[in-house]
């Protein structure tokens, strides 16, 4: 596994992202599936990086870390708890799902979650339908 910082050029958020190689990176790279997940711009490079040595007194850091870690883990948790139960999942019919409320002007409609690739996420928003992408966890308490 090998850490990159990288940086999206359109609105220059910096964020780490793990990946199983270097070559794993230049495939997902040259395939525009590395997205900004501020703005989901593909304008996406990787940065300068340093090596991360922990030093043994910085305990308490990793500490601040892991506790940071928990909470935003937790936020998301609780987003998912209030999708499900708010929405209907259509799994990778989304894109059909969501042009069909959007087309048929259902306002009463309940709103909808599942899976859309990159190309179906662009093509619904140039045709005007509201579509966010939300971070998903998968629950690892068992």
């Amino acid at each position: 596994m090998i850490k990159y910082k990288l940086a999206c050029k359109n609105c220059q958020n910096l964020f780490d992202s793990w990946f199983a190689s270097s070559k794993e990176y230049e495939k997902l790279q040259k395939q525009n599936y590395l997205i900004c997940h501020i703005c989901n711009s593909s304008n996406v490079e990787k940065t300068l990086m340093s090596p991360n040595v922990i030093k043994y007194n910085n305990e308490f850091q990793i500490k601040a870390k892991n506790d940071k870690f928990k909470i935003i883990k937790k936020k998301i948790t609780d987003y998912q708890k209030f999708i499900k139960k708010n929405f209907d999942y259509v799994g990778e019919n989304f894109a059909y799902e969501a042009r069909s409320i959007h087309y048929k002007n259902k306002k009463n409609s309940k709103g909808i979650y599942g899976s859309a690739s990159k190309t179906e996420l662009t093509e619904l928003k140039e045709e005007g339908v509201e579509v966010d992408i939300i971070p998903w966890v998968k629950d690892d308490s068992n």
